[in-house]
């Protein structure tokens, strides 16, 4: 187990109920007990309906669970009024969709200050440097200027990567982030990943359908059923 100051996330016994008091009443989530640590580059699979986007969520402090508690740099969060979740989330967590989620309206080097920009208004010229420097670590400082709709599907989801990155995360959440590519940029993406997982030290959590990459991670989760039924290393770092 690692160091507790090197625990990123913690979850004990997290569920997570819709429709509570109802009789529409349902449970998602049956009691979740996770830990991810610094460095740590994780692969959350499983079925459609297992939970998994219920508890990435959760996780990423946009839902709140209904009992248990979620521990994110030590902090227990399920007491957070809005304003403290939002402030923790925005400093603390990065996230990379499916769907890149880009404002058309601004160029690309604007859609990664966006998270800055949201947080404090005009962005400083030290800001505007590390933006710039992200664009040339995912290959893109060319195409800075560029809207997005003048970009590639895959040079869109390296901008969305920058953008998620550019708090300096100390976990990046990835929902299917290579879902709409092909399997050859789909390849580079995941690559990205790893380097900004161990330049960084950010903690990485991959949803995916694709067992290549799963197999790729140093540590599979499987949900079924609102649980974790399998938490397994992988082959090459189980001896480490």
């Amino acid at each position: 187990m690692s160091e507790p100051s090197q625990e990123v996330l913690r979850l004990q016994g997290l569920r997570k109920s819709y429709n509570v008091g109802m009789p529409t009443e349902v449970e998602v989530l049956h009691g979740i007990d996770l830990r991810l640590a610094r460095n740590d580059f994780t692969a959350l699979v499983g079925a459609s309906g297992s939970g998994k986007s219920t508890l990435l969520n959760v996780i990423g402090l946009l839902d709140p669970p209904t009992a248990g508690e979620l521990y994110l740099l030590g902090e227990p969060t399920r007491g957070m009024d809005d304003a403290s979740r939002t402030a923790l989330r925005g400093g603390a967590i990065g996230f990379v969709f499916q769907f890149h989620h880009l404002i058309q309206a601004f160029t690309a080097l604007e859609n990664v200050l966006m998270p800055l920009m949201a947080a404090r208004g005009k962005p400083r010229r030290e800001d505007i440097d590390t933006a710039q420097a992200l664009m040339a670590e995912v290959g893109l400082d060319k195409l800075a200027d560029r809207k997005p709709d003048q970009l590639s599907g895959g040079q869109q989801q390296r901008v969305a990567i920058a953008r998620a990155l550019i708090t300096r995360p100390a976990l990046l959440l990835a929902d299917e982030p290579t879902g709409n590519l092909d399997s050859r940029t789909a390849a580079d993406v995941f690559a990205l990943f790893r380097r900004f997982n161990r330049k960084f030290g950010c903690a990485v959590l991959l949803v995916t359908h694709d067992s290549r990459l799963s197999d790729a991670c140093d540590r599979t989760l499987t949900l079924a059923d609102g649980l974790i039924v399998s938490d397994q290393a992988a082959r090459q770092s189980a001896g480490s």
